[in-house]
């Protein structure tokens, strides 16, 4: 099922943040841009790089207004444990969501069927709790986050820019696009 422009179903879990266990659910992830980064499994190998990736992102991203939570179908208990054991996964500072029964994996639609393990899938949620950014990937091609700050960039532009569009490698700053009849063919 397509997901883009679909609201958020309700889940509530329990993340490691900070050094402390906190509870989060749907409703937290509204009123601001939010990033739900799925991931398959603590103690990996891509994972970890990821993770790293996006934590050394992390401030330019709450300077954006956008809170992180990044989600796999371990427990909280472990992502405290990895946290703890990593100088990788040390340097996370973003909220780490544990999903043992798989709920908030299923509602996002990227569990491995058969094998109780999320995608490697990214979200970008608005501040009204809609999706608004996509993106999944095999199992051994990791992200980039400063790719996912430049579509939450232009995300954030099309939003308080009604009747503008980002093309393609838009970056802050650039020109836009206003679709029209006079625009079709001569792009």
């Amino acid at each position: 099922m397509l997901l883009i422009g679909t609201e958020i179903k309700p889940f509530a879990t329990t993340a490691f943040k900070d050094g402390e266990f906190v509870d989060v659910s749907d409703a937290d992830l509204r009123g601001h841009w939010s990033v739900v980064f799925f991931y398959p499994a603590d103690f990996t190998f891509v994972c970890p790089t990821e993770l790293g990736d996006l934590a050394d992102h992390y401030e330019e991203l709450q300077g954006l207004g956008v809170e992180v939570y990044s989600v796999s179908t371990d427990t909280h208990f472990t992502h405290k444990a990895w946290h703890a054991a990593s100088d990788t996964i040390a340097k996370v500072k973003y909220f780490m969501l544990g999903d043992a029964s798989g709920a908030i994996t299923t509602n996002f639609d990227v569990m491995r069927p058969g094998a109780g393990l999320a995608e490697r899938a990214t979200f970008v949620i608005d501040p009204d709790g809609v999706i608004q950014v996509l993106e999944i990937s095999c199992e051994g091609v990791g992200r980039n986050a400063a790719e996912l700050v430049r579509k939450i960039k232009a995300a954030q532009y099309v939003r308080n820019h009604p009747g503008e569009v980002c093309p393609a490698k838009w970056e802050e700053g650039e020109e836009t696009l206003a679709p029209s009849l006079d625009l079709v063919g001569k792009i």
